[in-house]
């Protein structure tokens, strides 16, 4: 399974204290805690679980193995490949290049590439975010499975699909697209002289104090890195090989589920980006994406994403009226995450036991 990709200044160090649940919330997180345990048997779900709400992190363990074979328990310290969840980090680190004038979300994209194929004449770093540019989805190739072990230069990469002719006109509908985000990490690199991993960490998690995240590798030793597995007839086997200069700006990032807090804590708190900006990447457009957000309305509003990449699952949301986060990250692929993070919410925007 590979859909990593699914449909998912300076900034003051953001330290997190997890204030443990109230009383009185006992029974609720006892609940919570059935609801993940009925999805464990078998491995069905092994990783990691967060629910906050406000200041108090109700619900922060971790569930089945982070290696199968040495039998290493998940954690709280575990790190997850997060999938499209990458997304809002590539969005807020365009929307961060915006606010200091090195580019505006209304510029063509051959403003930045002069050799930008006549195909892209009309498409916007607008459209790219929205996934409305047209450009086709390159994981959806018929050569994706043969190539997605061989490492790319980010040029490289971009090139799979720079020729190729668009699937319609830029702004006219929405088409999710792996090749959009990856020419949006291509623009990073070009307008900020830095590669994409290095600007994230330099901009967005060495000043949010998010340690346990990163551009993942396949060569560095990376401590308490979770092993990604698939469901097979008789349980979980290793997930295929997938090179991580592959997924890029659509994909590529690991996380933990207490530095995915920090990450909603600053982003919606305002430690991040400006107003303006933030209010940008969280307006709906077609389809209700907005910059690498989903943004869900109804009884209450909901931005996130989820993501699912060879091994992982991820789905990370933020209900801005209540102020609760659903973390929920997965070391085997499968709809538990999803799942999970549905009954997760509805669970956590129940009255608390004992309120009044």
């Amino acid at each position: 399974m590979s859909r990593f990709f699914s449909f998912t200044l300076l900034i003051r160090t953001l330290a997190i204290v997890l204030v443990p649940a109230a009383p009185g919330l006992g029974q609720d997180v006892a609940r919570m805690e059935e609801v993940v345990r009925s999805v464990t048997p078998d491995n069905r779900f092994m990783g990691t679980v967060l629910v906050a709400r406000g200041e108090n992190v109700l619900l922060n363990k971790g569930y089945g193995s982070a290696n199968l074979e040495w039998e290493i328990p998940n954690s709280p310290a575990t790190k997850f490949r997060i999938g499209s969840v990458t997304k809002q980090f590539t969005a807020a680190a365009i929307l961060l290049l915006e606010e200091r004038g090195r580019l505006s979300v209304d510029d063509l994209v051959s403003k930045h590439l002069p050799d930008a194929p006549p195909a892209w004449a009309k498409v916007t770093i607008f459209n790219l975010l929205t996934h409305t540019s047209g450009i086709p989805n390159f994981t959806s190739f018929p050569d994706y499975q043969s190539t997605m072990s061989l490492p790319v230069t980010t040029e490289r990469l971009v090139a799979r699909f720079r020729d190729k002719p668009l699937d319609f006109e830029p702004g006219e509908k929405m088409n999710y697209s792996n090749s959009g985000y990856a020419l949006l990490g291509y623009l990073i690199e070009k307008v900020s002289g830095q590669t994409y991993a290095q600007f994230l960490q330099d901009n967005i998690f060495k000043p949010l104090g998010m340690s346990g995240s990163g551009y993942d590798s396949n060569a560095v030793v990376i401590p308490h890195r979770a092993a990604g597995y698939g469901p097979g007839p008789n349980g979980p086997v290793n997930a295929a090989f997938l090179h991580m200069t592959i997924p890029h700006g659509a994909g590529a990032l690991y996380s933990t589920t207490e530095d995915l807090l920090r990450w909603n804590r600053a982003l919606y708190g305002g430690k991040l980006l400006s107003a303006a900006s933030l209010k940008k990447m969280t307006m709906p457009f077609k389809n209700n994406y907005g910059f690498g957000l989903v943004i869900s309305a109804g009884s209450r509003t909901r931005y996130g994403h989820n993501g699912g990449i060879n091994g992982f699952n991820s789905f990370l949301a933020y209900f801005p009226e209540s102020r609760v986060t659903l973390v929920i990250l997965a070391n085997v692929n499968g709809p538990a995450a999803d799942d999970l993070g549905a009954k997760l919410s509805s669970l956590a925007h129940e009255q608390p036991t004992g309120a009044r």
